[in-house]
């Protein structure tokens, strides 16, 4: 029998930045921390996916972007241990020395021709020794390590990742009934860390409506202006405080966020929606957390049929999702209304598409706490699409599987295209 709360401990964990270039330079840790001499050069063999998602977002506490900062801090900070808080308390010298690695031109980055979607090889070199490091399917999970072509064993705490794979053929066979029954019952106290979580999104989220970070589409839509089209009301305070962490996040902001499903994009996605609305409604400490609880199960559930990374918005259609529920159980709505909502939501984002991590991730996912708000109002009124309506089936877990049909056989080539269109930019790694 599946155990969700350990569900939920394994795929919400904190990160600092945006997780597929933290997972490079932990990565490119890792080997270094095999060769203990002078790095003379650095391979990366990654996954278009990787590329697609690590090309144009800002990196903490650098003021720059992209793989280059990244993999090249991985190289000169030993700290492997703290997995995607790798950067936490970087130091000025590090940056530096990082820099130069960049400009002695020691590193190289190629694309891997693989199917595996999360896929991340670092190779690092100095005067005597080479050391490799592969991270694939999950941020943390580590396979394969090598020092001087000789395979090494992995510790237990390197070869585990967040989210193990192991749990998903029970996992995921989770109806939303179970979801729902688990979080109606489970005991308060064992939900308490949600609320952790919940205290760090927010910070950040308060951040970004301080500061002029990314396209500032949180703060702007909370300004009062005579160019604002936006009211004060409840949704657009939601709306505006989700974009908020979003923006602070992909302009660098070194503030860590709770991630969900291996994102911290989804973790603001389907968190911050319930986290404001819940303060704006004055919602006890419970209640918010079995409503952030519910919140991150059903993004959890339906990342799975989308794909840890994947040609559509986790954050947009997963997070969009986990956020309607999560609201719909705020207002008291029953497991049938929350159904409706899962349905109307989709209705409405499931064509979402991801082209990689960067500042405009911030105008998805207002657009998806928008849709996860009208969604909601509708569920609430007992509307919602019938099988007759495009990707909708009678049954909402028939609907949330069509999201896999539709990475599968609908969008098979449109990750290559996305990553062709970004690459036709120029020198983007």
């Amino acid at each position: 029998m599946v155990n969700l709360l350990d569900v939920l401990k394994k795929e919400v964990v904190p990160a600092e930045g945006c997780t597929e270039p933290i997972a490079v330079a932990y990565a490119v840790s890792l080997a270094a921390e095999l060769v203990q001499e002078e790095i003379t050069s650095i391979q990366l063999f990654l996954s278009g996916n990787i590329i697609k998602n690590a090309m144009g977002v800002g990196i903490p506490g650098t003021g720059q972007n992209g793989l280059p900062i990244a993999a090249a801090l991985g190289a000169v900070i030993h700290r492997s241990h703290k997995k995607l808080e790798i950067l936490s308390g970087l130091s000025q010298a590090e940056l530096s020395k990082a820099n130069e690695i960049i400009d002695r031109k020691l590193l190289e980055v190629e694309l891997k021709n693989t199917p595996e979607k999360l896929y991340i090889e670092a190779r690092v070199h100095s005067e005597s020794h080479t050391a490799t490091a592969i991270i694939a399917k999950e941020h943390t999970h580590v396979i394969f390590l090598a020092k001087d072509g000789i395979a090494l064993d992995l510790p237990k705490d390197k070869a585990d990742c967040e989210g193990s794979e192991e749990l998903d053929p029970e996992v995921y066979a989770v109806s939303l009934d179970g979801i729902f029954e688990f979080v109606r019952t489970v005991d308060f106290s064992s939900l308490q860390f949600l609320l952790e979580g919940a205290v760090m999104n927010k910070a950040i989220s308060d951040e970004g409506l301080r500061g002029d970070y990314g396209l500032q589409v949180g703060k702007k839509m909370l300004q009062q202006s005579a160019v604002n089209l936006f009211g004060n009301d409840v949704a657009n305070k939601v709306i505006a405080a989700t974009a908020a962490a979003s923006d602070a996040r992909m302009d660098g902001s070194a503030m860590p966020v709770m991630t969900t499903a291996g994102s911290g994009n989804q973790g603001i996605a389907c968190t911050l929606p319930v986290i404001e609305l819940a303060r704006l409604m004055n919602k006890d400490e419970e209640t918010l957390a079995r409503a952030l609880a519910l919140s991150n199960l059903i993004t959890v559930h339906v990342k799975h049929y989308i794909g840890r990374l994947s040609p559509l918005c986790g954050s947009g259609i997963a997070g969009g999702v986990g956020a309607n529920s999560g609201i719909i159980y705020l207002m008291g709505g029953s497991l049938e209304q929350i159904k409706h909502g899962i349905q109307n939501t989709i209705a409405s984002l499931s064509g979402m598409i991801c082209d990689g991590a960067k500042s405009t991730c911030a105008l998805k996912i207002s657009t998806a706490t928008n849709a996860a708000i009208q969604a909601a109002t509708l569920a609430m009124n007992n509307i919602s699409p019938t099988d007759r309506d495009g990707v909708i089936f009678e049954e909402v877990e028939d609907t949330i599987r069509n999201m896999e049909r539709l990475v599968q056989e609908g969008l098979a080539a449109t990750d290559t295209t996305i990553l062709n269109i970004m690459l036709s930019k120029g020198e983007v790694m």
